[in-house]
């Protein structure tokens, strides 16, 4: 796995790339701004680019608007000290994959390997936030859209960053049901992936 590491914090850097070094993981190169990581990304063209939110001049979600916008599949996972609900709920409607605390050290290399199979990870602080931020679900929308009972309550989960054994663990289901049911979901409302669909989720909620 090849990543890309910005922060305006060089002691952060240096402890990041000793830390995903040590779990196996290749730095490619390091920036301190939002617009170097615009330059990185599209020189290194990396697996994942993590990233703090709060940098002068160009911010994280400004640098993550920029990239999305030129390279559609670009990883970008949040890491920062910060669990503001806006970021929160920004980092999302723009597509990241990710969004965990600094504090939570041991978390990072474990949800770098997260975002590069494919899902969608929160630190244990913005898990627990995630509930209140959706309690206003939008069923209606959702029921709108084709989607059943069932169907709304499996994505309001993924939206919680649950994978499919804790679905069904929580709804009561075979764990081959949620599957099958998440593939459903994802054909009826055109979406690509379980990511693409927690953003769809969050974008109903906070237009």
């Amino acid at each position: 796995m090849r990543i890309v590491i910005v922060d305006d914090d060089s002691l952060v850097v240096l402890s990041l790339v000793t830390i995903v070094n040590a779990g196996g993981i290749e730095v490619v190169a390091t920036g301190s701004s939002g617009k170097e990581a615009v330059l990185l990304y599209d020189r290194f063209k990396p697996d994942i680019l993590l990233m703090d939110i709060r940098m002068e001049g160009q911010s994280g979600l400004e640098a993550a608007a920029n990239i999305l916008k030129r390279h559609r599949a670009a990883c970008i996972l949040f890491l920062t000290t910060f669990a503001d609900d806006e970021y929160i709920i920004e980092a999302l409607k723009l597509g990241a994959k990710g969004y965990i605390l600094k504090q939570d050290y041991e978390s990072i290399v474990p949800s770098l390997h997260a975002v590069k199979s494919g899902q969608t990870v929160f630190g244990q602080d913005i898990t627990a936030k995630l509930p209140r931020l959706i309690e206003e679900k939008p069923e209606k929308s959702l029921a709108g859209l084709g989607l059943s009972g069932k169907e709304q309550e499996i994505v309001a989960l993924i939206a919680q960053g649950k994978n499919n054994k804790e679905i069904a663990a929580d709804l009561f289901l075979g764990e081959g049901t949620v599957r099958n049911s998440v593939s459903l979901i994802l054909q009826k409302l055109e979406l690509r992936d379980r990511t693409q669909l927690a953003v769809f989720f969050y974008k109903l909620k906070h237009p």
